[in-house]
C-alpha cells in the first residue's frame, strides 16, 4: 500500500488525518516538524505528502512551509505534496501550485475531497513512475545503439528496437540473414545496417530485386557470363557476386530465383565458388549473402517450389520485421520525418494516422506525406489532404454484448493516453471527455497497454 507522510505540528490534526487514511488502507507517518519530516524521508519510501504551512504557535503568514516546500521539491523532486492550512496568502498558494504542488486543500478539510484528491493524487503517480520506468528502459536500450550507424532508420517501438538491437548484435558476424516481413516494412533499411556495422562496411554493398528480374536472366545477373552466353552479350558481364567480392550481396525478393538459380546460389554458398555462363572456369569470392522475402518460403518449399537445403543456409537467423499496424508507436515519428518540417500535422489528421490500418506500411506512408504536402493549403495538414481510405486496424474492440465493435483498441497511441490522463490528474471521465470515448472504452485501452487502472 501506499505510504502517506503527514507533516502537522498539531496533534489533533495528525491523528485526525492518520485515522482518515488509516481507514483508506493506507500507511501513514507522522512528523510534527520540518526537521522530522526529513529525516522520515531519509529512512522511508513515501509515496504522497501531505504538509502544513506553519508549524510555530502564531505563525500564520506561512514562510515556513514555503521554506520546506522548496526543500522537498528539491530533495524529492517525484514525491506529490499536497498543501493543507487556515493560513496563509492567495499569492504564496499561487506560487506554489506553479511551482509544483499538488493542490492547496483549506482547514478545517472536507474528508471526501481530501480522499478523492490523494487517490487521483496516487493513481497519477503510478501512471508517472511507469512512464520514467519505461522512459529509462528506452535509454538503456538506445544505449545498445551508441557508436552504431542505423543508417538513418527512424523508430521508437520497442519491436523496432529489438530487431535492430539484434541486427547489431549479427552485424560482425558473416552468418547468412533472412529479413522477412510485409512489402514495404524496410528490410532493405536492416539489410543496410548490418552491411555498415560489420567488418565488411569499407568493401561493396550490391543489391539485387530478385522480383525485378527476368528469370532467363537471373542466373547472369548473379554469377556473370562470357559474351556469347546468350543472344546479344557481346562482352563479358561480372555478375553479382563478382562485383561483391570482400563485402555483402543482399538479394531482395529471393522468393522469385528460379530452382536452377537456387542449385548455383546453393553451391556458391557453401564453396564460394561458381562459373559464369558460358565459362568451365572456376571462380571463388568471399560474399557475405543477406536475403529477403514477403513470400512464406515454408510453404514454397512444401509446393516445391523452394529448395529446403536453400532455405536453411540462406536463414541461419531471421530477423522478421513486424508491419508497421503493429508497430504503432512509429507512425507519427516517421510520418515527421517525412514531411521534413514543411509543415505540421493537425490533430484529427494525427489521429487518422493512428487509426489507419497502413496495409502498405513504411512504404505507403512515405507517400501519403509526401501527396498530403501537395494537396494541403493551410498552414496544418488536415484529414482531408491524406485521403486514405477507411482500413482499420486487426486488433478489434468487444461491445459489452460481445459483438464486434469497428474500433481498434490501439487507435490511441500509448503516449497520448498517457499525456492525457495525466494533463487531468488521472480522472478518467474528464480524460475518456477530451478522446471522445467512454470511460469503459478508456479502461479497456488502459487495460490493452498495461497502464494502471483508475
Amino acid at each position: 500500500m501506499p505510504n502517506i507522510l503527514i507533516i502537522d505540528d498539531s496533534d489533533a490534526v495528525r491523528g485526525a488525518l492518520e485515522t482518515l487514511f488509516q481507514w483508506q488502507g493506507y500507511q501513514v507517518i507522522c512528523a510534527d516538524s520540518p526537521a522530522r519530516a526529513l529525516q522520515h524521508l531519509k529512512t522511508n519510501s513515501i509515496d504522497l505528502i501531505l504538509q502544513d504551512m506553519n508549524f510555530t504557535k502564531g505563525e500564520m503568514h506561512g514562510a515556513q512551509g514555503k521554506n520546506l516546500f522548496y526543500q522537498l521539491r528539491e530533495q524529492h523532486p517525484d514525491v506529490p505534496i499536497i498543501l493543507m492550512t487556515a493560513w496563509t496568502s492567495l499569492d504564496m498558494v499561487v506560487e506554489l501550485i506553479k511551482a509544483g504542488a499538488i493542490d492547496y486543500i483549506a482547514k478545517p478539510w472536507d474528508d471526501q475531497r481530501l480522499i478523492t484528491t490523494v487517490a487521483n493524487t496516487l493513481k497519477l503517480k503510478v501512471l508517472q513512475d511507469q512512464q520514467r520506468l519505461s522512459e529509462r528502459q528506452q535509454q538503456e536500450r538506445h544505449a545498445s545503439f551508441v557508436n552504431k550507424d542505423l543508417c538513418g532508420l527512424i523508430f521508437v517501438s520497442t519491436a523496432m528496437e529489438q530487431l535492430l538491437q539484434m541486427a547489431i548484435q549479427l552485424a560482425p558476424s558473416n552468418a547468412a540473414v533472412l529479413i522477412t516481413g510485409e512489402n514495404g516494412t524496410g528490410k532493405e533499411g536492416v539489410a543496410h545496417v548490418l552491411h555498415i556495422n560489420s567488418n565488411r562496411r569499407a568493401k561493396p554493398f550490391i543489391k539485387v530485386n530478385m522480383g525485378a528480374l527476368p528469370a532467363d536472366l537471373i542466373e547472369a545477373e548473379l554469377f556473370g557470363a562470357e559474351p556469347g552466353a546468350y543472344t546479344g552479350l557481346t562482352k563479358v558481364r561480372i555478375g553479382r557476386f563478382e562485383a561483391a567480392d570482400g563485402g555483402t550481396l543482399f538479394l531482395d525478393e529471393i522468393g522469385n530465383l528460379p530452382l536452377s538459380g537456387q542449385i548455383k546460389l546453393l553451391r556458391v554458398l557453401q564453396t564460394g565458388e561458381f562459373e559464369r555462363l558460358g565459362s568451365s572456369v572456376t571462380r571463388k569470392v568471399d560474399v557475405r549473402l543477406l536475403s529477403a522475402t514477403n513470400a512464406d518460403l515454408p510453404n514454397a518449399i512444401s509446393a516445391g517450389e523452394f529448395r529446403q537445403d536453400l532455405y536453411y543456409r540462406i536463414n541461419v537467423v531471421e530477423l522478421k520485421i513486424q508491419p508497421l499496424a503493429k508497430r504503432r508507436d512509429d507512425i507519427l515519428p516517421l510520418a515527421k520525418h517525412f514531411l521534413a518540417g514543411q509543415k505540421n500535422l493537425s490533430r484529427a489528421a494525427e489521429q487518422k494516422m493512428l487509426d489507419y490500418a497502413w496495409p502498405g506500411n513504411v512504404r505507403e506512408l512515405q507517400n501519403v506525406c509526401q501527396r498530403a504536402l501537395l494537396l494541403s493549403n493551410g498552414d496544418a495538414i488536415e484529414i482531408e489532404d491524406l485521403l486514405l481510405q477507411n482500413h482499420k486496424s486487426s486488433i478489434v474492440e468487444l461491445t459489452v454484448s460481445g459483438a464486434n465493435k469497428n474500433r481498434a483498441l490501439d487507435d490511441i497511441d500509448q503516449q497520448t493516453l498517457k499525456r492525457v490522463l495525466a494533463q487531468h490528474q488521472g480522472i478518467v471521465s474528464r480524460a475518456a471527455k477530451e478522446l471522445g470515448i467512454t470511460r469503459q472504452a478508456l479502461y479497456r485501452r488502459m487495460e490493452f497497454y498495461g497502464l494502471a487502472k483508475i
